[in-house]
């Protein structure tokens, strides 16, 4: 039998058709092909749980969720959820909805009972519980948020309160002259600035010429400096030491009384004679001022000398 054109464009089209159909449910979330059961379960709150979120039986994903939708008209809430494994649980089993992290992020966990006479099947309704402590966390982690912005826009109501007081008509008078007087201020810099650049470019020889005088001072300065450092400090040192112990040696000596110096300095018989003669010497001298004739005789002619009568004698 051969197949026309027809029937091979009709396969590959429904072919088509039924790819696309496969791939619009499995990115729904489900498969056309796997032996998933629906259970269904009422809830006040959801929480924030959200289509596709997992569905769990002891830590293990077993499901997903299918749908949220509306109960009845007093907002009760009806979620549906697959599971897709053989796992058998009664119908007394729980629902529960847990946070899965600290960020956020929620999903359903089965509770499983296990009782083989009531086992539940395809459509049940199960019972829905939300974990103890979820919303409260949530609450309580809201609450000292709530705190804070009360407590800072209390502050920053107050601060504006207060810089509104200060700010009267004085104070913006006062800040318009500060900030007039910055403006002269700063009008008066820029003069200087010119000017002080102008007499830098004027001076520029002269301050070339000093920096070029202050390069070699440098120069002579680090030549001195290697001069310095090629001098024996020790062997100078060492003179200095030795030149020192000879002083101390001459003085010791003087000190002691040896030698011509030291006899003269420390003789005090000596200086005694020295002080008498002295003054016998400074009373001759006196005496042959005030005396003359007494030391000089002079003879004109051969006249004979007539001895010397003091005054004293004179006068008896």
């Amino acid at each position: 039998m051969k197949i026309t054109k027809e029937i091979k464009t009709g396969i590959l089209a429904l072919f088509a058709i039924l790819l696309l159909i496969y791939g619009y449910s499995f990115l729904k979330g489900s498969d056309l092909f796997s032996k998933e059961r629906t259970f269904y379960v009422s809830y006040d709150n959801v929480a924030g749980l959200t289509v596709s979120a997992p569905v769990t039986i002891n830590g293990y994903v077993v499901g997903k969720v299918k749908k949220i939708e509306f109960e009845n008209d007093l907002g009760g809430l009806l979620v549906s959820f697959s599971v897709n494994k053989d796992f058998n649980f009664s119908k007394s089993s729980i629902v529960r909805i847990y946070s899965t992290s600290v960020i956020g992020g929620n999903a359903l966990a089965i509770i499983p009972i296990i009782n083989k006479d009531n086992i539940a099947v395809d459509g049940d309704v199960l019972k829905g519980e939300i974990e103890k402590g979820m919303l409260e966390s949530l609450t309580s982690g809201i609450k000292p948020l709530e705190n804070r912005i009360y407590t800072t826009l209390s502050g920053l109501d107050s601060l504006l309160s207060n810089f509104n007081s200060v700010l009267n008509e004085e104070t913006k008078n006062n800040l318009k002259n500060a900030v007039g007087s910055l403006t002269n201020t700063m009008s008066s810099f820029e003069d200087t600035s010119s000017e002080l650049n102008s007499l830098l470019k004027e001076n520029k020889p002269k301050l070339d010429s000093t920096f070029s005088y202050l390069e070699i001072t440098t120069g002579n300065l680090a030549t001195f400096s290697d001069s310095l450092n090629q001098i024996d400090i020790n062997r100078m040192a060492t003179h200095l030491e030795t030149t020192l112990k000879s002083f101390n040696s001459i003085m010791h000596k003087f000190d002691n009384g040896e030698g011509s110096i030291g006899k003269l300095i420390n003789d005090e018989n000596l200086y005694k004679n020295l002080e008498a003669a002295t003054k016998e010497l400074e009373a001759l001298l006196r005496d042959l001022k005030e005396n003359p004739k007494r030391y000089v005789h002079l003879s004109v002619f051969g006249k004979k000398t007539t001895e010397y009568e003091s005054p004293d004698s004179n006068n008896n």
